[in-house]
């Protein structure tokens, strides 16, 4: 139980900075009035940490979903 929360943070933070980096490339300033400003910094952080969070969840449901598939077939 413990070892499932490490992997979840560690997974969350690895996300959370892959989803950052990647959203880096997206063209923000043609929707935002001031791209340059601290709102605009703090928008990107809000959406890298949503965007990380549902990707991180997604690959701990799908490893949480494959042990009790295996748990089927194996019992």
């Amino acid at each position: 139980m413990a070892m499932d929360g490490i992997i979840n943070i560690v997974l969350s933070l690895i996300f959370i900075g892959l989803s950052f980096w990647a959203i880096q490339c997206i063209r923000l300033e043609v929707f935002l009035k001031r791209p340059q400003g601290a709102q605009a910094k703090t928008l990107q952080v809000f959406i890298s940490i949503a965007l990380g969070h549902l990707v991180a969840t997604f690959f701990s449901d799908y490893f949480g979903w494959t042990v009790l598939l295996k748990q089927l077939f194996t019992s």
